[in-house]
Formats: structure tokens, C-alpha cells, sequence
């Protein structure tokens, strides 16, 4: 193992036992115990969510927060939700993931090219983590993309996602000319992870159920947008 792969593991280590914010520990905890009456005989993960994916990924998938019967449930980002149903099959279409499902840890999915990361990583109530929740995670995330160093392009799902690269690259420069953000939103920024580079965000909607069963964002539309952020990634 590399020593970044082992830095990689120590910090994910360290993040799932996070418990920095009351409201999320009290929620996350509420949600694994009174549990979803289909999985009641599941073991809820009910902690943290490090990100998954491959630690030389030059693409960066960034999403909103874990499901409350998701990621919550299963301990991995965008895994046993029609959201991840959705995600893991436009990432096998394009190649990037071994398989087109996500069922639990262990089902032997994995990533090439890139690695799926979030803001907020504990399940929040509704779906909607606070400002100061984001404030409180955002160490977190920083700390694990500062390890991600071959990651160059970044794909947001969601406004809160691509204002979360934004808010990154603001502390190494100038990001007024980014685009605001919108599906198929793309333009160059200031490296995220600092070192004076630069870094390519686009923007898609999120893949959540009400998305993608709404038609507000179909497979046709998320293929185009993971096509181009791929391509720029590959180069």
C-alpha cells in the first residue's frame, strides 16, 4: 500500500467517527435505530460516509449528503437509493465503474478515474444540511481531497456540491468568472485543493429520485455532462 492510500484509509478512519455536529449525530443515530420497515433487519451503518472511489481519480464526483436509508444504511456514498441506482449506472455506461449496481460495501464495485465525495456527510433531516453543518464538515473534505493529488476536474450534483468547489477554490483565487450554476454549467477555477493550479468545474443536477423520475434530469441529459467532464478529466 502506498503511504497516500494509507493516508487516505487513516483519515477516513478518523472521519466516520465524527460527531461534531448534535443535530446530524442525533438524526443519523435516529434514523439506524427506528429504521425503514424493508431493511429492519439490516444493520444501519448510522455514522459518517468517507468518499469511495479510485485515490488516483482525476475526476471528483461531489454530492450533497448521504441518504437517510442510502448511505446511512449501507456506509457508502450513493449505495442502496434509486439515486444511486441512477449515478452507478451512467458511471458503468461510461466506463468509469466494474459494475452498474450499488447494493452494500463488499458487493465488489469499484472506480476507475474517479471518486465520489460529499459536503455534508452525515444524513441530515430532510435532506437539508445547515450552513453552519457544511461549515463544520468542510475540514473533512479538504483533508481528503488534499490526498486526492492527481484530481483536476470536478463534477457537482447539485447546486450545494458545485457552491462547495466554489467556496474551496475561493480560498486560493478568483472565481468570478465561474458560471453560476445551472445543468451543463462548465468553466476553469482556481485549484480546490490549492497549489497555485487550476481545476475544471461542471455542473449537473442532482441525481436524486425526484430529479430522475420527474424528467427534470434524464440518463440522455447526465450522460452528456459525465461525457464532458470525462473527457476533460482524461486529459
Amino acid at each position: 500500500m502506498t503511504s497516500q492510500r494509507r493516508s487516505l484509509e487513516l483519515l477516513q478512519e478518523a472521519l466516520v467517527e465524527c460527531r461534531r455536529c448534535d443535530r446530524l449525530v442525533a438524526w443519523r443515530e435516529e434514523v439506524a435505530r427506528v429504521k425503514r420497515r424493508a431493511y429492519r433487519d439490516e444493520t444501519y451503518w448510522g455514522r459518517p460516509i468517507p468518499g469511495f472511489g479510485d485515490p488516483d481519480a482525476t475526476l471528483i464526483l461531489m454530492g450533497l449528503a448521504p441518504a437517510a436509508h442510502g448511505g446511512n444504511r449501507t456506509g457508502r456514498m450513493f449505495t442502496g437509493d434509486r439515486s444511486g441506482d441512477f449515478l452507478y449506472a451512467a458511471l458503468h455506461r461510461a466506463g468509469v465503474a466494474s459494475q452498474p449496481t450499488s447494493v452494500r460495501r463488499g458487493d465488489g464495485l469499484t472506480l476507475t478515474g474517479a471518486f465520489i465525495v460529499a459536503p455534508c456527510r452525515c444524513a441530515p433531516p430532510e435532506n437539508k444540511p445547515t450552513p453552519a453543518e457544511l461549515a463544520a464538515c468542510r475540514p473533512w473534505l479538504e483533508a481528503e481531497l488534499a490526498l486526492l493529488d492527481r484530481a483536476h476536474t470536478y463534477l457537482a450534483l447539485g447546486k450545494t456540491g458545485y457552491d462547495a468547489v466554489l467556496t474551496l477554490a475561493k480560498k486560493h483565487g478568483d472565481v468570478s468568472g465561474a458560471p453560476a450554476f445551472a445543468h451543463g454549467a462548465r468553466g476553469e477555477i482556481p485549484d480546490p485543493r490549492g497549489g497555485g493550479g487550476r481545476a475544471w468545474l461542471f455542473g449537473s443536477y442532482h441525481v436524486s429520485q425526484q430529479n430522475t423520475q420527474t424528467g427534470r434530469l434524464t440518463a440522455a441529459m447526465f450522460d452528456e455532462v459525465l461525457g464532458a467532464a470525462l473527457e476533460r478529466a482524461r486529459r
